[in-house]
């Protein structure tokens, strides 16, 4: 997912503004011997119509100021949409655990949780493609300083909450498996308690790679971001190596980018860098999402549950709602509400789970009916959703948004 928090800077599109003046290469005429005749030999007073080509010249060379950013209000709905799809499909994996993801558990219950986790299983990917946008279009970064700030936009989160659930599910007697043991775990790899924080181990590899790329056609030599990548495409191996030398139980090295995701950054930058879709066209996308839909209920009910992010009927209705959304103009009176709304968008997916875990067993049970196992859906998705945004703007308003995200 989501769910990655992007900064103010990453909202934006067109291309980013330069921090500095930074010299280019000197013309032919600053190098010795290019000709160029010395001040010496030079006129006095230059022809008037010298003169004026020189000037004509020099106004042409002039830099031209970097367009102004416009802000990409469709992006933040999807981002906003995205958070609370993914505590909705995490309300349909409630239903298909009360069921044992066996329709002869509980019919009703088993279909709804089916069509919540399919309805929204193009969350993920869009996180993905809105990341590459991100950091390859909207705001590319200007130095390694800038990839170092995003990242511990999720790092410090990721630790902190990884903490707290390590903590409530010890409280609660729920981690399974020695807490000291699970904190060192989730140092390197996402753990049962925190199992939806998987998506930051592979977010922020996924934006050190691509920024590094953005850097170096910058020219700039980033020499920490390599130290990293290496550290990063290295770990697996060099653990279950001493793994095997040692004989200790070593952690899983979580913290890898699949190709996959690569290739939703790549190709979200691609799409979500095109014009607005026509608004005569978004109905046509609506279908086809509606369509590939279909294909993935039919895929989670006879083929896997849960369907892989890299399926391509996933792929399909992940470029769907992408195109049906992208460009969709916001009213000024609802920007600041979404704007909020983004903003806590982070911090909601990382609180949900503790509320989603503690009243799931009240909400859903495998003997509801159909109207029954639907109502209790949509109760629980609300009572998670809005108390979820809620807290996450309170602690935003609190100056704690670094922390808790």
């Amino acid at each position: 997912m989501s769910t990655e928090e992007i900064s103010a800077e990453e909202h934006s599109a067109g291309p980013a503004a330069p921090e500095a003046a930074v010299p280019g290469p000197p013309s032919s005429a600053e190098h010795p011997g290019s000709g160029r005749a010395h001040p010496a030999a030079e006129p006095a007073v230059k022809p008037a119509a010298e003169s004026a080509a020189e000037r004509t010249a020099e106004g042409a060379a002039a830099p031209v100021a970097a367009p102004r950013r416009t802000h990409r209000y469709d992006i933040d709905l999807l981002r906003v949409i995205c958070a609370c799809s993914v505590i909705v499909g995490h309300v349909g994996g409630e239903c298909m655990l009360a069921v044992g993801k066996s329709a002869q558990n509980g019919s009703a219950v088993y279909w709804t949780g089916l069509f919540l986790d399919s309805v929204t299983s193009w969350a993920v990917p869009m996180y993905f493609a809105i990341a590459g946008w991100a950091v390859l279009v909207g705001a590319p970064p200007r130095n390694g300083g800038t990839l170092r700030k995003r990242s511990l936009r999720m790092v410090v989160p990721v630790g902190i909450w990884s903490a707290v659930y390590l903590a409530w599910g010890w409280w609660r007697d729920t981690n399974g498996r020695p807490t000291p043991k699970l904190a060192l775990d989730a140092v390197f790899g996402t753990v049962q308690p925190a199992f939806h924080l998987w998506y930051f181990y592979a977010h922020v590899p996924l934006i050190l790679v691509l920024g590094f790329v953005m850097l170096l056609k910058a020219g700039k030599r980033p020499w920490g971001v390599v130290a990293a990548l290496v550290v990063i495409s290295a770990g697996p191996t060099a653990f279950s190596d001493l793994a095997r030398l040692t004989g200790w139980d070593v952690p899983r090295f979580g913290w890898q980018a699949g190709t996959y995701s690569l290739v939703y950054a790549v190709v979200g930058a691609l799409l979500l860098s095109l014009p607005a879709t026509r608004r005569k066209h978004r109905g046509w996308w609506l279908a086809g999402a509606v369509a590939a839909l279909a294909v993935v209920v039919w895929s989670q009910d006879r083929i896997h549950f849960v369907i892989p992010n890299a399926s391509l009927f996933v792929a399909a209705l992940s470029v769907c709602v992408l195109f049906a959304a992208n460009g969709v103009r916001i009213p000024e009176r609802v920007r600041p509400a979404l704007t909020r709304l983004t903003d806590a968008g982070l911090g909601a997916f990382m609180f949900h789970i503790l509320l989603l875990k503690t009243l799931a067993p009240s909400f859903i049970s495998a003997g509801h009916g159909w109207l029954g196992a639907a109502g209790a859906a949509a109760a629980l998705a609300a009572v998670t959703v809005i108390p979820s945004f809620g807290v996450s703007m309170l602690w935003g308003r609190l100056g704690l948004r670094r922390y808790l995200g």
